[in-house]
């Protein structure tokens, strides 16, 4: 896959959302289209077995990026299990990608994976619609 060349920054807003603080869509984003770098120094994997932070995003067996810097902007996309987008790692970088149409106003989201959900979400409960809404929908 080629790395993206321009992606805009206006197209997206960090602001409160379910599971605190999102990455909402500023305008109209087709599925297909680049979001947003998932940015940070890269570093080894076995450089951040002991790092403690939430932004780590393994890039494949041997490297990670700590994107725990706040001018990382994609550390806002949150977790949904009904996500709205995806993250493709191309030449040790990543890069969220819409994999459907996504409404201007509408929240960015992603899925973690089995790994992280585990250990960092699932203890204190999902706060991605889906979760935050399929008891209601159970009830009615």
């Amino acid at each position: 896959m080629k790395i993206p060349e321009t992606i805009d920054p206006k197209r997206y807003k960090v602001k409160k959302g379910l599971a605190g603080l999102g990455l909402f869509a500023m305008d109209d984003i087709k599925k297909g289209e680049w979001i947003i770098e998932y940015v940070g120094e890269l570093k080894s994997n076995k450089e951040i077995e002991d790092n403690t932070t939430k932004y780590l995003f393994e890039v494949n067996s041997k490297w990670t990026i700590d994107g725990s810097m706040r001018s990382n902007t994609a550390r806002y996309i949150n977790h949904a299990h009904h996500a709205n987008a995806e993250p493709e790692v191309i030449k040790n970088r990543v890069f969220i990608q819409a994999k459907k149409n996504i409404k201007k106003g509408e929240e960015i989201t992603y899925d973690y994976g089995k790994e992280y959900y585990d250990e960092f979400i699932k203890p204190y409960g999902c706060k991605c619609a889906y979760c935050q809404t399929k008891g209601k929908v159970a009830k009615k």
